[in-house]
């Protein structure tokens, strides 16, 4: 005679996002954005207690499953800046909630040059 144990239907799991796949979406999603040249690079910070990832341009924290995120961009000459930049917020914010499912506290975005190309000799 066979016992079988079934387990409790409630889920004890927990998922974690790796703080990489959500710079990798935030990343991709601002370069995506009309305007946007490319990422900034910007001195790093030290002692944040939070999870956090870092790339060029971007500082991430996750914190009680919510995101904050700083965007430091370099733009096209000929966009409105303002326009960029909420556009940015607004399409990486979408881009989080959607394809990981956490919700975005706050997305800072710095405006860290303006890139008019080479110079003519």
């Amino acid at each position: 005679m066979s016992h079988s144990h079934s387990l409790p239907q409630e889920s004890t799991g927990r998922t974690t996002i790796a703080p990489a796949v959500l710079v990798t979406v935030t990343r991709l999603t601002a370069l995506s954005v009309p305007g946007v040249v490319r990422l900034a690079r910007v001195p790093g910070r030290a002692g944040r207690l939070f999870r956090r990832g870092s790339d060029p341009g971007i500082h991430l924290e996750v914190d009680n499953s919510s995101v904050s995120l700083e965007l430091h961009l370099v733009l096209a000459p000929e966009v409105n800046v303002l326009e960029v930049a909420h556009r940015v917020q607004a399409d990486v914010a979408h881009a989080i909630e959607e394809t990981v499912g956490m919700p975005v506290r706050r997305i800072d975005v710095h405006i860290e040059d303006v890139d008019y190309g080479v110079a003519a000799p």
